[in-house]
This record gives C-alpha cells, sequence and structure tokens, in this order.
C-alpha cells in the first residue's frame, strides 16, 4: 500500500462549488485522496501528517494557458521595456522612459560588447521595446545606428508581432527598398522614401531577419538553462501547469523538453502547441506530427495542442480590425494566414480531433475565426472540441453569443487592461471598445467558457496578477475600462484554474482540489478572498506542489 500523507492548512480553497473549502488533504500516488476534515481524510487508514502548510492557503495549481517558455531564457538578451521588470534570478531591471534612453542602453552593451572582443558579426539582440508608449514614435534605423553602424542590432517589440534593426542588419538581411514582403516598412517621404525604416511587422518580414540570425524572438530554439528558468518563475508565481502556446517541435525542441520534465525536481507542467502556420509542415503533415509526439506523453510533458494565427498586434498596429478601424486613423493590420488558408488548415487538424487554439487580437480577426469555425462544424460536427480563441480583446456580446453557441471557449488577455489600456483608450481603440477591452463579464454572461493569461514573456507570468487585472479593471491613469465588465475575485480565480484547465482539456485532472485530481496546489501565504480586491496581486506565494510533490519558491 502506498503512503498517504495529509497535510492540514490553514484554509485549502478547493475551487469545487460543492465542497469550497476544508481544513485537510490527503494525497497518495501524487493524486488527492480525500479532501475536507481531518476526520473525513483519516477515514483512509493510516497516513502521515504534514504541517508545514498549516499556517498556509492551499488552492488549485494556478494554470497559465497561454505563455510561452522562452520568458525563461529571453534575459539572456538586452531588455528595452517600458515597465520595471524582475527575471527569474530576482534582479529588477529598470524600465526605459524615452527612446533617447533605449538607444542610450543600447549603446553601452555594444560598447561593451566591443570592448569584451565579441566579434562585429554577432548580433545584439534586444526585446521588451514598445514605441506606442512614446507618443507614437516609431523606430527607425537613425535611431538604432547611432547604438552601432558595424554590428547587426535586433529590437523585438514587447508584443513579439515586430522588430526593428540597423543598417548592418538590413544589408545582412538582403532588405532593400526593392524588396515587397508584406510587413517590411518603408519611408513613406523625404530624402530616404522608399527605403526601408528598420521596422519589420509579423512573421513573413521577420522571417528576413532570423533566416540569417535564427535565434532572436519567441521562436527562438529553446535551451534546457532556459525552460529550467521558467519553471524556477512557474514556482514563484503559483503555477503548476503552463502552455508554450507557440513551439516548432522539431526533433530539438522535443529533446530538450523530454529530458528536462523528465527530471523530478522540475516544478511545473508543460502543454507545448504545435505552430501551425509559416512552419514547415502542411496541414496533413503537421496533425500526424502531433499525434505521434501525444504517444511520449508524460505528467509533466502533455502534446496535443495545435496553435493557429490569423491576425497580429493591435499596439503594433498589424491586428485586423472591424469599422471603424483604429482610432488614429493607421491603415488595417495584416493577415498573418489568409482566412480562407485558415479555414482549410482548421479543418484538417479539427478532423484530426486536436485542439485548435486561435490567436485574434481584433474583432475583424474573431469574427472571421468564428465565421471559419461556425462552417467547419457544420460539415464536420465534434462535441466537446475545446477549441479556443486566444487573446480575444475585442470580441463583443454578439460575437460571445455565437462562440457560446459553437461550444468555442476564450482565453482573454486580461494584463492588456493594465500594461497599454491607456494607449487603447487614447490610440488603437478610443472609448468605447476599450471600455469592452478582454470583456471577461461578457463572455461570463454569455456562457463561454472563460480563461485568462499574461501571454510571457509579452507581461510577466503572474496568474494572480491576470485575475487582479480583471477583477479591477484599472490602468497606469487611474482610469476603470468598463466597470460592468469587471468579474468577482472568485470567477478571476476560477478563469486562472479550472477556466484555464477547460481549454486544455485537463480540468478532469486539474485546475481543483478533489478525490482523483493530480495533487497540484498553489501554496498561499494570504487568503484572496480575504484581501481587499485591490491587493489581489500582491498575495505572497510560498511556493507550490507538483503532483504530490512539494517545491518552495525559495529553497533553503
Amino acid at each position: 500500500m502506498s503512503t498517504i500523507t495529509v497535510y492540514t492548512a490553514r484554509k485549502i480553497i478547493t475551487m469545487n462549488p460543492m465542497q469550497e473549502s476544508a481544513t485537510h488533504v490527503a494525497v497518495r500516488d501524487g493524486r488527492v485522496l480525500s479532501v475536507g476534515t481531518l476526520a473525513d481524510v483519516q477515514a483512509w487508514g493510516a497516513f502521515t501528517l504534514d504541517e508545514r502548510f498549516a499556517d498556509k492557503v492551499l488552492m488549485p495549481g494556478l494554470v497559465e494557458g497561454h505563455c510561452h517558455l522562452k520568458e525563461g531564457s529571453m534575459w539572456d538578451w538586452t531588455y528595452l521595456g517600458w515597465f520595471d521588470r524582475r527575471d527569474p534570478q530576482g534582479k529588477v531591471w529598470a524600465g526605459l522612459r524615452s527612446m533617447d534612453a533605449v538607444v542610450q542602453r543600447l549603446s553601452e552593451v555594444a560598447a561593451q560588447m566591443a570592448a569584451d572582443g565579441v566579434p562585429d558579426d554577432e548580433p545584439l539582440i534586444a526585446w521588451g521595446f514598445d514605441p506606442i508608449y512614446f507618443g507614437g514614435e516609431r523606430m527607425t534605423v537613425a535611431h538604432v545606428d547611432c547604438a552601432s553602424t558595424t554590428r547587426p542590432i535586433v529590437i523585438g517589440h514587447a508584443n513579439g508581432h515586430l522588430m526593428n534593426v540597423n543598417t548592418p542588419m538590413l544589408t545582412l538581411a538582403e532588405v532593400t527598398r526593392d524588396n515587397e514582403v508584406e510587413g517590411v516598412v518603408k519611408f513613406a517621404e523625404g530624402p530616404m522614401a522608399g527605403e526601408p525604416t528598420g521596422e519589420l511587422q509579423e512573421p513573413a518580414a521577420m522571417y528576413l531577419v532570423l533566416r540569417k540570425i535564427g535565434n532572436a524572438g519567441l521562436l527562438a530554439p529553446m535551451t534546457q538553462a532556459g525552460v529550467r528558468a521558467f519553471a524556477r518563475l512557474a514556482c514563484t508565481q503559483g503555477v503548476t501547469t503552463a502552455t508554450d502556446l507557440v513551439n516548432k517541435l522539431g526533433e530539438a525542441d522535443c529533446a530538450v523538453l523530454e529530458n528536462v520534465t523528465a527530471d523530478d525536481d522540475f516544478a511545473v507542467r508543460i502543454l507545448p502547441a504545435f505552430q501551425a502556420f509559416h512552419g514547415p509542415y502542411g496541414a496533413p503533415q503537421g496533425a500526424d506530427h502531433v499525434k505521434a509526439l501525444m504517444t511520449r506523453n508524460s505528467d509533466r510533458l502533455r502534446y496535443g495542442l495545435v496553435k493557429m494565427m490569423l491576425d497580429g498586434s493591435i499596439q503594433g498596429f498589424s491586428a485586423r480590425l472591424r469599422w471603424p478601424g483604429h482610432f488614429n486613423g493607421a491603415p488595417n493590420g495584416i493577415w498573418v494566414t489568409a482566412p480562407a488558408q485558415y479555414e482549410t488548415d482548421f479543418e484538417t487538424y479539427h478532423r484530426a480531433r486536436l485542439i485548435v487554439h486561435t490567436h485574434t487580437n481584433g474583432d475583424e480577426a474573431s469574427e472571421v475565426a468564428i465565421n471559419a469555425i461556425e462552417r467547419v462544424l457544420t460539415q464536420a460536427p465534434r462535441p466537446d472540441h475545446r477549441h479556443t480563441l486566444q487573446h480575444g480583446q475585442m470580441i463583443d456580446a454578439p460575437l460571445f453569443q455565437r462562440m457560446a453557441a459553437l461550444g468555442l471557449c476564450a482565453n482573454l488577455f486580461a494584463n492588456h487592461l493594465w500594461y497599454w489600456g491607456d494607449q487603447h483608450y487614447e490610440m488603437t481603440m478610443g472609448p468605447d471598445r476599450a471600455n469592452r477591452l478582454d470583456a471577461c463579464g461578457s463572455a461570463l454572461a454569455a456562457g463561454v467558457p472563460l480563461a485568462i493569461h499574461s501571454d510571457a514573456p509579452v507581461t510577466p507570468l503572474g496568474p494572480l496578477f491576470t485575475a487582479w487585472c480583471a477583477v479591477n479593471r484599472i490602468t497606469p491613469k487611474g482610469r476603470v475600462l468598463g466597470e460592468n465588465e469587471k468579474i468577482t475575485v472568485a470567477q478571476a480565480l476560477s478563469a486562472v484554474t479550472l477556466g484555464a484547465a477547460w481549454t486544455l482539456k485537463l480540468d478532469h485532472e486539474i485546475g481543483s482540489i478533489e478525490c482523483g485530481k493530480r495533487a497540484d496546489f498553489c501554496v498561499l501565504e494570504d487568503d484572496p478572498f480575504t484581501m481587499d480586491p485591490a491587493t489581489l496581486k500582491d498575495a505572497r506565494v510560498w511556493g507550490t506542489v507538483l503532483s504530490g510533490r512539494v517545491f518552495p519558491a525559495n529553497p533553503g
């Protein structure tokens, strides 16, 4: 007979509406055997009582339904973001509040590389930049060349959809005025009219650079060290299950994932999603590839998700918006995948009985996805498919109602309310649409299964912060965007536990603390239900438990 361990806690938040709280949980073979009072759990027989959580609060392990493992290794590059940000080792990097400050940091790094004897042909790679915070001023080669006119420089935007490069990188990538790839931005007027500005939008344009350097952005090759750094960060945020929501899943990628997750000391369950756009496979071969990988699944590694993409970034002005378009008059964005191709490929993955997660930021993209999925489901009905629209930031009530009728899930990017809420109100959408940005209230009212996410490293990993965004809907300038779209603390915590688990079709294993499920816990110093909702983001995480194995956030 396996050993039974009983954990006692100040409070156990089960997220099971039929038994909302408890004081004890019994664990055997990595699963929850019983939850309730001490009298309830001791009915199973002899046990070891573990009181290390006696003064703490347990809740289900948090589920990050849309993030990227590169959050663990982006810090190998230079951070250029607007907000202060903490790296996996705990160091806080100061945000940069002007274009001059960005150029200065690049110049300092370039000078240090030269002083260290790094060859001029090795690129300087940076990330986290977003010009929208600088009043809309766009970065050009004139800015980046100030840092170096000899070393290639590549700057990934915070949204992951755009990059800026300097003249040496344009030369290396063979990007000239004659290049007609969509997304290669060119000067409209002046002495440089017709020449590339150095801004590249979306995968087709960015590929011109990536094919030469191969190691920038979310799709850069993974390393074991980077994935382990991600796991350490996940533990500090109470996360026990996380996606890598776009991954080429080549043999090298899979080898990294399988080697790392085979280690009992690895503290998070990973669900990588196959990149079903701009990849090496057509949809039929892609579907076969994913299904073959699923035979290699383990507790800590679950293949089976598919990631598709329709449009780009709202704040990068590459998203596809319905009338009246962008508030500042910018032209409509880019189709990353042509709508007709999306429908064809979606049908292939759907008929293969895989779960498709589709990136749609603008409301035109969401509507196109819903229309396509409706046509596919009419021809090929499939109960309980769990297909999910990811981000879905501009979805309105009528679209949510259609989603509910089709059985679609929504995973909304609630962190945008804080990180770009003011910019959406003032520049990209205008007040009306910004007030229904990431409309969690409308999604729940329509009966759409709801998850919320960080899209780390686009914004920092932290489901309790994401829940705070959805509950309070406040911006850095103090605006409340859509009072009636606020959701309760209970609803927000459900969205980062059971709601996210539902979109991954893992709600039978994770998302609540009840008999038969994985013994996955987020261990808290504070009770989120007794805190002021305005301080929910400040709830302190002690660590996690994954399938019964305890992981302190700060071991020592």
